[in-house]
């Protein structure tokens, strides 16, 4: 009597590539190589996410990996890292002369950019910015939860109906200085609003970078996203308080207008900040990010380059 024909072997079943938007949602949830590893991506035994092209995603699609290997660094950073970003014309500027920055980089920055908020628990910004540009400094262009706003702000001249201080959108600390010219008035007027707390710090040195991200840092704000303006960003890098700069250059030519990055710097080349640094291509932009130092455990600071000169002025 013939057997049954034998059934050939049933096929694995196969599991759907992860694709940009699995791969975003899965790396806001990691901290740690282990959490990586669980999460589905391969990566480097150094655990480093270094852009050598060798961490991915296990079944991922390449916009996936793209995304493993531009902010799986900036996730595995720890609890406590400081990093800022700019957007700047080919020549250097942020802005027209008039102050227009809508917009200088493109849609891919932007999305970027929104990333880099909601990968950050705290995000800061100058007074200058506040007042020119009435942000929202919420997370819109990706998933992702909004971080505490941030307003640096020693003289108190951010107009309270800007819309950090109306939409209720997110948090808002608003970081004042007692020996300025602010209104004590419009500091209690602000802290009577929902979601808008009142920093006031004992004077204006109190506003110096690391001093600000220790005050952060006690209120539980350990990863801090400083997104401008150009002064705010500058005093960051020379003081030794920024981990990573994002520096994102779009192919336009200004002329003259706001500019990004100044501070004094040293009089040789050879004494000029040569960090390592990454490449990536946003549309027609192209994202530089700079590894300016690496975060010890209890040390939300560094000084390994803080011998770059002073950037000129106070927060904005």
């Amino acid at each position: 009597m013939t057997g049954a024909p034998s059934l050939p072997p049933a096929a694995p079943t196969a599991h759907p590539a992860v694709d940009a938007a699995e791969a975003w949602e899965r790396l806001r949830g990691i901290r740690s190589v282990a959490a990586a590893e669980r999460a589905g991506l391969i990566v480097t035994a150094d655990g480093g996410g270094d852009g050598d092209g060798r961490t991915r995603w296990r079944d991922g699609t390449p916009e996936a990996d793209d995304l493993a290997r531009r902010y799986l660094p900036l996730c595995l950073a720890g609890p406590h890292v400081t990093f800022a970003q700019l957007g700047q014309s080919l020549d250097g500027f942020i802005a027209s002369r008039t102050g227009d920055a809508d917009y200088v980089t493109g849609e891919e920055d932007r999305a970027h950019l929104h990333r880099l908020r909601a990968l950050a628990d705290a995000v800061v910004v100058g007074a200058g910015t506040a007042v020119a540009d009435d942000p929202r400094l919420t997370v819109r262009a990706c998933p992702g939860d909004d971080p505490v706003r941030v307003v640096l702000d020693p003289h108190g001249r951010v107009p309270l109906g800007h819309r950090l201080f109306t939409d209720g959108a997110a948090p808002t600390l608003w970081v004042v200085s007692a020996d300025g010219d602010t209104d004590r008035a419009r500091t209690a007027a602000a802290a009577r609003r929902d979601g808008v707390d009142v920093l006031t710090l004992r004077d204006r040195a109190a506003f110096a970078p690391a001093n600000l991200v220790r005050e952060l840092a006690d209120r539980g704000l350990g990863r801090v996203l400083v997104e401008g303006g150009g002064v705010t960003v500058s005093r960051f890098l020379h003081e030794g308080a920024l981990h990573r700069l994002y520096l994102t250059v779009a192919p336009v030519l200004l002329g003259d207008g706001i500019p990004g990055l100044a501070f004094p710097g040293p009089d040789s080349m050879r004494d000029a900040l040569r960090p390592p640094t990454r490449r990536v291509t946003l549309g027609e932009d192209t994202l530089f990010e700079l590894d300016l130092g690496t975060p010890q455990a209890g040390h939300p600071v560094g000084h390994q380059y803080a011998g770059a000169g002073q950037a000129r002025g106070e927060a904005q």
